[in-house]
């Protein structure tokens, strides 16, 4: 095997290593995310089901708008489910990079669930109870609804937030900024729904109460229409982010200019052009760009490494002598050149491990 293809497959074999290790890191992801949109499911069925029976009891537009939020939670999250099991799925041809955006789409689908399902019902019903206001019912139901909504909500909240808090951790940044950007949007997704869920149960109870001290239950449409704007500020937050994580974007320009300036600084390096970086959170991104080479200092260094190739300059005495060793050592030249392109990648790797695949070009 020749240097040229020996090279290749050693970079071939590092490049299979760590695709696999970046899709078992992925998998991890997914797995923890299952556990979180699954405990998250079955706890949304059983408060849809009381919720709905304590509005029926009670008459309450708040209640109700509970109900319906609970019902979309359940099913967003079953889309999101939907989503996991599409990211499972191992590259193939058409997709070499995998599957990994597919939860971004499901996790839009599901938003725009939140926004109509949840969202635009609760407004409705809360309109209409503002035009045919009626007596509330039995309040008993719904306090009992209410409280063990918020206990359940509370379960599936600190699950999810203890699984945000460990991407952030594992991709190095606060965890507000991986609520906005980060690569897990299944987990952000059930925990701004959980939020939404808790402050949904607040203002219900809060109406109900004033609705029943009061009694006058305009109160109750008050909270349904609430609710509502609630879950539409949640959904409209929920889909510009998963729009965002499907359209490429660039990385944020001053981790660019950082990878620019590592490879700028290298003696090797003249300078870099053309470059495209591509970015889909905080922990994932791709780098491309075109390198101008200092011809002498690679020259240099493979002379270094082979100081027995300045003794066949002295047997050089006929221009066919002088063609055998150009030929001879530029082929090891550009092999060192090779060689160099990969240290620079690992360089860039080594100090922005979020870069999984890097391309660099010769100019």
């Amino acid at each position: 095997m020749s240097p040229p293809e020996w090279r290749s497959a050693v970079k071939q074999l590092r490049r299979v290593v760590k695709d696999a290790e970046t899709s078992q890191a992925r998998h991890n992801v997914l797995k923890e995310s299952k556990k979180v949109v699954g405990l998250a499911i079955i706890s949304n069925g059983f408060l849809f089901a009381g919720k709905m029976y304590a509005a029926v009891q009670s008459g309450s537009s708040s209640m109700f708008s509970e109900a319906l939020h609970s019902l979309a939670d359940m099913l967003n999250e079953s889309l999101l489910m939907l989503g996991i099991f599409r990211s499972l799925k191992e590259p193939d041809i058409s997709h070499p990079y995998g599957f990994f955006s597919e939860r971004y789409a499901w996790s839009l689908v599901s938003g725009v669930g939140v926004l109509f399902l949840g969202g635009g019902v609760s407004l409705y019903h809360g309109v209409v109870g503002l035009v045919n206001l009626s007596p509330l019912g039995d309040l008993t139901y719904a306090a009992i609804a209410l409280g063990t909504s918020l206990l359940f909500e509370g379960v599936t909240i600190t699950y999810a937030y203890k699984q945000l808090s460990k991407g952030a951790r594992e991709a190095n940044v606060p965890v507000i900024k991986y609520l906005k950007k980060g690569a897990d949007p299944t987990t952000t997704q059930v925990f701004l729904e959980d939020c939404a869920s808790i402050t949904g149960i607040t203002i219900a109870a809060s109406c109900l109460t004033l609705s029943h001290y009061f009694s006058m239950p305009i109160f109750d449409s008050i909270g349904s229409i609430a609710i509502g704007c609630l879950l539409s500020i949640v959904a409209s937050f929920l889909i510009n982010r998963n729009v965002a994580g499907l359209v490429a974007t660039s990385m944020p320009h001053k981790r660019q200019m950082e990878i620019i300036s590592i490879l700028e600084n290298d003696p090797v390096v003249l300078s870099v052009h053309d470059v495209k970086t591509t970015s889909l959170g905080p922990d994932f991104a791709r780098f491309k760009a075109e390198i101008c080479f200092n011809g002498e200092e690679v020259t240099r260094r493979y002379i270094a490494r082979n100081p027995s190739s300045l003794s066949d300059v002295s047997k050089i005495k006929t221009p066919s002598d002088l063609e055998a060793c150009l030929c001879i050592h530029g082929g090891k030249i550009i092999s060192t050149l090779g060689s160099e392109i990969d240290r620079l990648e690992r360089k860039v790797a080594l100090h922005r491990p979020e870069v999984k695949h890097i391309d660099l070009e010769v100019l």
